[in-house]
């Protein structure tokens, strides 16, 4: 199972980026996308239930992140709209085999697979 996060790069503040995730393997029942900043713990950005396309996301990003999830070519995609300085992050794809209740959705606990992160600098 690989999961290749690619999309990353400098952007500035009020600006858009989209990462993408390619998943090989095999499919999974949730996807999802995970940061972490320098000298701060990791957190949940967005996650998606492959089987319907249920969403969630983190309330820092509601209204400016969207998740998205393409079946056919089994990619995840993370568009960024509006970001902020604190957007700075490396941003990590998460896998889990099965579906797993919404509730459960924001937990990392409950992701079987990580890529390997892509970096997002949001600077002017």
């Amino acid at each position: 199972v690989q999961l290749q996060a690619s999309g990353g790069g400098l952007v500035q503040p009020g600006g858009s980026l989209r990462l993408s995730c390619a998943a090989s393997g095999r499919t999974f029942g949730n996807m999802g996308w995970f940061r972490q900043a320098p000298g701060r713990e990791r957190e949940f950005v967005a996650a998606v239930r492959w089987s319907d396309g249920l969403t969630s996301h983190a309330d820092s990003v509601k209204g400016r992140f969207t998740i998205s999830r393409d079946r056919a070519k089994n990619m995840v995609y993370l568009q960024m709209n509006s970001v902020e300085f604190e957007d700075t992050a490396v941003y990590y794809c998460v896998a889990r085999s099965r579906p797993v209740v919404y509730s459960a959705m924001q937990d990392p606990n409950q992701y079987d697979y990580w890529g390997q992160g892509t970096l997002v600098t949001v600077s002017s």
